[in-house]
């Protein structure tokens, strides 16, 4: 659709008995150029002019087809329930079907609706009477109207003004204020469990061996309220998406420990904590003890000729005799491993709040994962890091799903975002994307231990 508002707005005319003509009361009429349309087969034809009836009474419209035998009804929309009817569902599908043509659609209702509310804003006049004054209320306050009328401008003939830039909107520092964003608008009014993400300002652990001072602060994240001590700058909820897991892991190495190293090890380990001498006199018995074994010399041997010639010493050994020394190999824990998530959500604005409200959500992320410059550029602060929930809404709002695993604090490690998802280029009238899908990886900061488990219901971590 092309941008603007409508053109053209004239009152409805009705032929009175006396073949007069009588415009009627609170009714106009207009043109709405530039509409596509796929027609049978997918032949797609630009630029068609449909018409539309409005009432400024109620807010009502209806939305035609021009025809040389009768104008075509393709859909009504009323205002007071924020509902479409469709009138003619081949002609609507064929003009509003598909990512595109929910576009299209959106832009049409919005235009619409934006020069409804100004024609009903002329008929009531500078000095309205109560009567007309009520209905322009009533307007306002319908389901359809509400947004459009909390625009701080309807003129139609305004060009449509896009997303308000984020740094104006979240204000304060570059690390907080970006307030409690939600996708789909209406999420709230509904009992959908959901995922939510809430910026962290990063508190350090602290260097110290034996107690790091971040520690206590990041161990339970759990629960709506935040520990004592930690900022949160701002909140996202969204639904659940699909494909969610979560893998805990710990890593295990294969170690091998033979005979002769052990000894040399249990020497090493004597000599540090009771004195060298003491692990020299032990390593003496060791091999005194062991010389009189004929296979213990052979080991020995290629021991210090794999040392003398740099070879394998298994290899001379396996050589010489066919045997290798038994290497005692066994698994050993090595250490814990750190959690790595990742989410895809896609978003597709329904109107033009849905879609500041996705704007907003991406600039949440993006920003929120960026390194922070200090005053004298010399350093770079740490980027924000997030709290993220799975909640279980019917539990209370702030509840943490027992039977989804939670989730430690994390640093955002990437954010992806395919401003083309449906594999063509499609924005509204304001230049918004009709979709963006983001992909977003999370790694945990610290990893999951044993006692992390104690007093939780449900599965866990």
């Amino acid at each position: 659709m092309a941008d603007g508002n409508l053109p053209g707005w004239e009152p409805v005319i009705q032929i009175q008995q006396d073949m007069s003509e009588k415009p009627v009361s609170g009714e106009y009429k207009a043109t709405i150029p530039g509409i596509t349309k796929t027609g049978t087969g997918g032949v797609v034809t630009p630029k068609q002019t449909l018409k539309v009836n409005t009432n400024t009474s109620t807010g009502n419209f209806d939305v035609y087809e021009p025809n040389l035998f009768g104008d075509k009804p393709i859909y009504s929309y009323n205002a007071s329930n924020n509902k479409i009817v469709e009138k003619d569902k081949t002609l609507y599908k064929q003009y509003f079907s598909g990512t595109a043509g929910a576009a299209q659609l959106n832009n049409t209702n919005k235009l619409i609706k934006e020069s409804t509310l100004k024609l009903a804003k002329n008929d009531a006049g500078s000095n309205p009477t109560p009567e007309k004054k009520k209905q322009l209320d009533d307007l306002k306050k319908s389901d359809g109207y509400k947004s459009t009328a909390n625009k701080s401008s309807t003129d139609p003939n305004e060009t449509p003004v896009g997303p308000a830039e984020t740094g104006e909107v979240f204000g304060g520092t570059k690390t907080t204020g970006f307030g409690s964003l939600t996708y789909p608008l209406d999420l709230g009014k509904t009992k959908q469990d959901v995922i939510k993400f809430t910026m962290l300002e990063y508190k350090p652990s602290g260097t110290g061996a034996t107690q790091r001072a971040g520690t206590s602060a990041r161990k339970s994240l759990s629960g709506k309220e935040l520990p004592e001590g930690r900022i949160s700058a701002g909140t996202v909820v969204l639904p659940i998406p699909n494909g969610i897991s979560d893998t805990n892991s710990a890593d295990w190495n294969d170690n091998p420990l033979n005979a002769y190293d052990a000894a040399m090890a249990a020497a090493a380990f004597k000599g540090i904590t009771e004195g060298i001498g003491k692990g020299v006199e032990d390593l003496g018995k060791t091999f005194t003890a062991a010389g009189g074994d004929e296979n213990f010399k052979k080991g020995g041997g290629a021991l210090f000729a794999g040392a003398a010639t740099g070879t394998n010493s298994a290899a001379i050994l396996s050589r010489a005799e066919g045997v290798v020394i038994n290497p005692n190999l066994e698994l050993l824990f090595n250490a814990p491993t750190l959690r790595p998530f990742s989410f895809i959500f896609k978003m597709s604005a329904r109107g033009e709040d849905e879609a500041r409200e996705i704007i907003k959500i991406l600039n949440f992320f993006k920003r929120g994962m960026s390194p922070i410059k200090t005053e004298s550029n010399l350093f770079l602060k740490t980027p924000n890091t997030f709290k993220i929930q799975y909640l279980h809404r019917r539990l209370g709002e702030g509840a943490d799903h027992p039977y989804i695993g939670r989730i430690k604090e994390c640093a955002l490690q990437s954010v992806t975002v395919n401003y083309t998802p449906e594999g063509q280029y499609a924005t509204y009238s304001d230049g918004v994307m009709v979709s963006y899908e983001m992909q977003m990886q999370f790694k945990e900061l610290e990893p999951v231990f044993n006692s992390d488990y104690d007093g939780l219901k449900g599965i866990g971590y």
